[in-house]
C-alpha cells in the first residue's frame, strides 16, 4: 500500500489547509465539498454498518447510516473522505465499525486521518492546553467538536504538552496507545496487544471491582522496560456495550522522572541536570513553574 500513518496525517492536514476551518465543531460539509462528494444519510443500514462511499456516473457520494448519533456520521464522513483522498480500499467486509481487533491498515490510517479532520491541530490544540487534564475535560472537547471520546481522546494525548496517555482496550488486549511527544522522547512504550496489565485502574474497572475514578499506579505497572520510576495518575472508563476501556495516564507534576543508572556496585544514581545547562536556563529570561496545568 506504500502509506503510513505519518503519511496519512501529512495528507489530512493538507485537506485541512485547503478548507481552512476556523468554526467549532468542525462543518464536514465543507470537506466533502472539497472532494467533490455529496453526503447521503441512509436509515436502511444495519446497527452494525457506518457508511461507505462509492462513485457513480462521475459522481462521488458517502453514505452514512442516519440510525448513528451525528458524532458518529461525523466521523464517518471524515473516514470516507480519508478512502477518496487518499485513494485506499475499503475494507469494511464482516469489521465491525467500532472494534479495533484486526482492523485492516488502510482502516486504521482512515480512521487516524478523519481525526486530524475532525480536532485539526490549529483549532484543538489549544483548547486541550486551556483544560485539566482528566477524562471529564475529553468528554467535554468531544461534545465541542461533536467527536467520539475515543477519537477525541488519541487526538487529546497527541496534541498535549505534558506526559499524558490515552489508552484503548478491547476484549481485555491494547488495542492501541496514543502517546504525548514528552513520552515518546522518553521513551515510555505501552506494546499493543498486550493484556490490561494487571493493578491498573483499568483492569479494576473492567472487572467490575472498580467504578470509574482516578488513582495512583506505579509508572512501569503500563510501560514496557520502564526504569525510571515514578507514579502514574490513571483514570479508567468501561464501555460494556462493546468490552472496551479508556484509560488516561499523567506524571501529575508534568514531568518525566529522570533515567536512573546503576553503578559498578549496583548502586541506583538518577539522572542529574548538567550544571552549565541549569545556569543557561537561569539566564534565558523564561520563567520556568511546576505543574503547569491546572489540577483537580
Amino acid at each position: 500500500m506504500g502509506m503510513d500513518e505519518f503519511q496519512a496525517v501529512l495528507k489530512a492536514r493538507e485537506l485541512v489547509r485547503k478548507v481552512n476551518p476556523t468554526a467549532i465543531p468542525l462543518p464536514v460539509e465543507l470537506y466533502a465539498k472539497e472532494v467533490g462528494a455529496v453526503i447521503r444519510p441512509q436509515a436502511d443500514m444495519g446497527p452494525d454498518e457506518a457508511g461507505s462511499c462509492f462513485e457513480m456516473n462521475g459522481k462521488r457520494f458517502i453514505c452514512t447510516n442516519a440510525n448513528d448519533r451525528p458524532e458518529r456520521q461525523r466521523f464517518t464522513v471524515c473516514h470516507e473522505i480519508a478512502h477518496l483522498w487518499l485513494g485506499l480500499p475499503s475494507q469494511h467486509e464482516s469489521l465491525l465499525w467500532w472494534s479495533y481487533a484486526k482492523r485492516p491498515l488502510a482502516e486504521i490510517l482512515c480512521d487516524v486521518f478523519a481525526a486530524e479532520l475532525l480536532l485539526p491541530y490549529n483549532l484543538f490544540q489549544p483548547e486541550v492546553e486551556r483544560a485539566s487534564i482528566g477524562l471529564s475535560s475529553i468528554d467535554d472537547l468531544a461534545e465541542r467538536f461533536q467527536a467520539s471520546v475515543t477519537a477525541t481522546g488519541s487526538r487529546y494525548a497527541a496534541v498535549v504538552s505534558e506526559p499524558v496517555a490515552f489508552v484503548l482496550s478491547e476484549q481485555g488486549k491494547v488495542r492501541y496507545a496514543s502517546r504525548s511527544k514528552p513520552l515518546k522522547d522518553a521513551p515510555a512504550w505501552i506494546p499493543p496487544r498486550l493484556d490490561i496489565p494487571e493493578g491498573s485502574l483499568a483492569k479494576k474497572v473492567r472487572a467490575g471491582t472498580s467504578f470509574e475514578s482516578r488513582d495512583a499506579v506505579d509508572a512501569d505497572v503500563w510501560f514496557n522496560d520502564w526504569e525510571r520510576g515514578g507514579t502514574l495518575l490513571e483514570e479508567a472508563r468501561h464501555l460494556p456495550q462493546w468490552d472496551q476501556t479508556l484509560s488516561l495516564l499523567w506524571f501529575e507534576n508534568g514531568e518525566v522522572p529522570g533515567r536512573k543508572f546503576r553503578d559498578e556496585r549496583g548502586a541506583v544514581y538518577a539522572e542529574e541536570e548538567n550544571e552549565d545547562d541549569a545556569l543557561l536556563k537561569e539566564l534565558d529570561g523564561q520563567l520556568r513553574w511546576p505543574g503547569k496545568r491546572r489540577r483537580r
